[in-house]
Formats: C-alpha cells, structure tokens, sequence
C-alpha cells in the first residue's frame, strides 16, 4: 500500500519548508502532487482556515506545482521541501481524560506518583472496584456521578475522576503558537523522565468563531512519571522541545469528511525499538466519554476567545500497560523509538523519539515568520 493512498479522496492541506525561499508555504495536494497554495487570500493556515468554506476556497486557488506528495511522505522532514506541522498561528490545546477508560490510568499514575513499581497492584485493586463500568459511561451523568461515588468509597477519589466523568473538561496548553512538528520529525521527551509514552489522537482545527475545518492526526507526547508526581507539574510534562507532533496534513471538512467521520475514527498506534520491541496500540473515537462539539464550547466561546484559531488535542484511549522488559515496570520509550499513528482517512504520523534538548532547537517563532511573509509581499 502506497503512503499516499489516503489522499484519493478529500481536501488535504498542509504546510512546507522551502529551502529556496526560506520559508514555510500553505500547500494543497492534488493528484498526487503538492501544490503551493500561498497567496494574498491564504498566507497562512490561520487565514485559509477562516473561510467560511476554506475546502472549496481551495480548488479555486492557483499554485505552483512542487513535488509530487509520496516522496514527499516518504522523506518526512528531510529534502528542499520538508513536511511542517500543518498549523501555523493556531493556539495549540489538547483535552486529557476524555476517554473514561484511560482514566484509569492517570488514577494509577497519580496513586503511584509516577512509581511504575506501583503501578500493577494499583491497577488490579481500580479495576476489581469498577469492573466494566466504565465502558460507555458518559462523562457528566448520573451513571458518572456513580462511578465516581464507588471509587471515592473505596478510597481512590483523585482530581482525575472530576475531569474524567464530571460535568467540566480538561483543557490545557499542549504547545506554544508555530512550536509543533510534523510528520517525519524527531518527537522530543525530557531528559529528567524514565517512564512515558505516546498519545495517538484525533485533532481539530477550528477557527477563531469555534467552527471545525478539519482534523488531523497528533502524538501529545506524555510524560507519565512527571505529571504523576503532581498535577502541577502538567506543563513540565506536556510542553517542551518538539513534543507535540502534528499531521501529515489537515483533512478540510466537506462533501467527503465531517464531524460524525471524526466521531468514528479508529486510530492505530505502532511502536518500533532498536531492540526489537513492537508495541501495537488502538484509540477509538467511538469510546470517547465527551462529544468531540462539547470538548470545543468547552475551550472556545464568551467565555476563551481565539483570534487566530486553535487546534485541539482530543485524548486518547490509549493505556501503555504493555510490559517492556521486567515485569511489572510497563511501557516506556526508548531512544530512537519510531512511533507510527494512523487512520485511513487522514493518513499516517511518524516520528523517532530522543531526548528534547538533542531534537532540532525551536527557532522560528511568530516574528520570523511575520517577517518572512512580509519579505515576500504576503503581508
């Protein structure tokens, strides 16, 4: 199967670095081949994404044929044209805990504070108090609110039980504006973590009006010793040097793709050590415990504006249990990991995993590209 079969149906739009003129540009794919889209009615993702209808603005565009787009996949972030993050000036958020299953995993990580060692007994004692009831509970009612009820019973009240199946969302700062990766980037971990794991998810672009463009494929690269230690420690955890992965591309809403595609994606998580470690994983939207629209109003409205967009991470059912080397310590990178997150409708995001202060240092911020639109006549 060809890296670019997703891409025959639908509206995909994304963003390059181009080495002849020092800068990032918009781009579209079209029969196979990446066209650079960027213009006075889109300089950046933010622009093109506040159309009222940014698909069929598209294929009105003119553009300059750049490549053809399997290389392009293949070679990631190498080459003349390289592959970006397909944002630009896009708060980027992300929800934690949407998924009351995996909720049980942060339970564990707080009750172990962030001891793997702990991890196998705490686990065996949740799961003989809830058993299966958490399976299609829906974050909010009164089933929920039963739940919660059981577990504080038995003494395993945590703060994650009241963003898990409570009424209110976890919405936090996963990166800052212009600091993501894209597809074929290295995926960076502190170096002060020993236990961590991706986190395969389903993200939206919306506009600065709260309305959804599209979706695409993100790896909120987790920290689980860190933020195990104390909630507190939440952005130490999530935000640092090329942690946050996005892409290949955005897939734009329209005729062929919309929210109930994005209500039932299946995603599919691989990942490959040098040791000859396989980790196979799996997140079903179908499985989430909040409506991807609630997850929105809850972070863009009267009440959280965003002028340029945003992005937003929608949790994961993912739960890394899987042993990898002595029984009982469960799952943790290893240097030079390969993780591959995919779904047939937006394709496939892979990144090698190092340390964040050995990853390329983040360099181009908003001034530079403001700059250098600027000095090309964009602005």
């Amino acid at each position: 199967m060809a890296a670019s079969d997703f891409l025959r149906t639908g509206t995909f739009v994304g963003r390059v670095w181009r080495e002849d003129i020092g800068g990032p540009s918009v781009v579209a794919v079209r029969d196979g081949r990446v066209v650079d889209v960027t213009g006075a009615e889109a300089p950046t993702m933010r622009d093109l994404l506040e159309r009222d209808d940014p698909a069929s603005a598209v294929a009105a565009m003119g553009g300059e044929a750049l490549c053809d787009v399997e290389p392009l996949l293949e070679a990631g972030s190498a080459g003349p044209v390289r592959l970006l993050a397909p944002i630009d000036l896009q708060a980027v958020k992300a929800c934690g805990v949407t998924f009351a299953r995996s909720m049980v995993e942060r339970v564990i990580e707080e009750r172990a504070a962030g001891n793997p060692d702990l991890a196998t007994r705490i686990r065996d004692r949740v799961s003989a108090v809830i058993g299966d009831s958490l399976r299609d509970v829906r974050a909010g009612t009164p089933e929920a609110a039963r739940v919660k009820a059981a577990l504080i019973e038995e003494g395993l009240w945590s703060q994650y039980l009241e963003v898990g199946i409570g009424p209110d969302a976890e919405v936090f700062s996963k990166a800052q504006v212009l600091s993501s990766v894209g597809h074929g980037a290295d995926v960076g971990l502190h170096p002060i973590s020993k236990w961590n794991n991706p986190e395969p998810e389903v993200v939206l672009a919306v506009d600065s009006r709260g309305r959804v463009k599209g979706a695409t494929l993100g790896n909120d690269v987790n920290l689980r010793d860190v933020e195990g230690r104390s909630a507190l420690l939440l952005g130490k955890a999530k935000d640092n040097n090329a942690s946050c992965s996005v892409g290949p591309f955005i897939r734009l809403f329209d005729g062929s793709y919309g929210m109930d595609d994005v209500r039932a994606a299946e995603l599919h998580l691989t990942v490959e050590g040098r040791d000859g470690f396989v980790l196979r994983g799996h997140s079903s939207m179908k499985e989430i415990s909040r409506d991807p629209l609630d997850l929105v109003a809850q972070t863009i409205g009267r009440h959280h504006q965003y002028p340029d967009g945003l992005v937003l991470f929608m949790g994961t059912l993912f739960a890394p249990t899987e042993d990898r080397g002595e029984a009982g310590q469960g799952f943790t990178h290893h240097i030079d990991d390969v993780v591959s997150i995919g779904n047939d409708a937006l394709g496939l995001l892979r990144n090698r995993v190092r340390l964040s202060t050995d990853c390329p240092p983040w360099t181009f911020g908003a001034s530079h590209l403001m700059r250098n639109l600027a000095g090309r006549g964009l602005l």
